[in-house]
């Protein structure tokens, strides 16, 4: 019989999201060496390679990242059948906080297919600066929320939550453009509040590349258009390459840059059953 094996499935899911098999161990209840095998089976299955590994953990490869985006959905779709038959509606109101870097070129199509999944469901999203995202959960002003962190820029709001995604940062201008190594970089940032555009700032500063601040964006989508533009150069995560945007060519002299992590802000003491399922919903939906 063809298809995949849904435990097996999980257990990439919750490797990806981990970064490494030991890990992802506890989140699937299972031994290290079990992961191993799991994911071992599934290769075999899908007939090549999912993921690659590193002293520094482990990446999904091209394919691995397609059978991610499958395993998601079917798993969602699993658990919807199973709360479904058993009379567990997903029902009431969440307010939802996320970072103006998640998947902005996808994110509309992302809370629209919510929205038609859990119909019950009252969602009002805010898109706010990670900063920002975390004063105001902070204050009990939304229910949930997802913020990013930058490997290694801040160890404590690294620490702090479940990860939903994981990404990599690059340099990138518009299509064709390059950098002429030697002369001042013309950077385009959100305002200095952003923490992208303090790390990007002090990264420069720290490896001595030249610079200026070409242009201030109030949001990513105007950054993306300033790029296109051929303005200057920007330092973003992957899933912000858009149309007319590309990665700047080698070499281009720039340092080289971390991930980063779209992470859960933790849940608060007390929170009911509906928000905690709701964000189990939205983690099988959104990654």
């Amino acid at each position: 019989m063809q298809g995949f094996d849904l435990e097996q499935l999980r257990t990439l899911v919750a490797v990806a999201d981990a970064g490494s098999l030991t890990a992802a161990a506890p989140r699937v209840y299972l031994s290290q060496s079990s992961v191993s095998e799991q994911i071992r089976k599934l290769e075999e299955r899908a007939g090549q390679s999912l993921l690659t590994r590193s002293k520094a953990g482990v990446a999904p490869t091209e394919a691995g990242l397609r059978l991610l985006g499958h395993a998601r959905r079917i798993l969602a779709l699993s658990d919807e059948a199973f709360r479904d038959l058993r009379g567990e509606t997903l029902q009431g109101e969440l307010r939802l906080a996320v970072t103006d870097y998640f998947r902005p070129g996808d994110l509309t199509r992302l809370l629209g297919r919510l929205g038609e999944r859990y119909p019950q469901v009252r969602l009002h999203v805010t898109i706010l600066k990670s900063d920002a995202l975390r004063t105001a959960y902070a204050h009990g002003d939304f229910d949930v929320g997802l913020a990013m962190n930058i490997a290694g820029a801040n160890a404590a709001a690294a620490s702090s939550g479940a990860v939903l995604r994981r990404e990599s940062l690059a340099w990138l201008g518009a299509t064709g453009l390059r950098v002429v190594r030697g002369e001042p970089v013309r950077l385009l940032a959100l305002p200095d509040t952003c923490s992208l555009h303090q790390f990007t700032v002090s990264l420069l500063r720290r490896r001595r590349v030249p610079y200026v601040l070409a242009h201030v964006a109030s949001g990513v989508a105007g950054l993306q258009s300033a790029l296109a533009a051929g303005l200057g150069v920007a330092c973003l995560n992957e899933s912000a390459i858009g149309e007319g945007i590309a990665r700047l060519a080698p070499p281009h002299g720039l340092p080289a840059l971390p991930r980063v992590a779209f992470q859960w802000l933790p849940a608060r003491r007390g929170e009911t059953a509906f928000v905690t399922r709701a964000r189990e919903m939205l983690s099988l939906q959104l990654a």
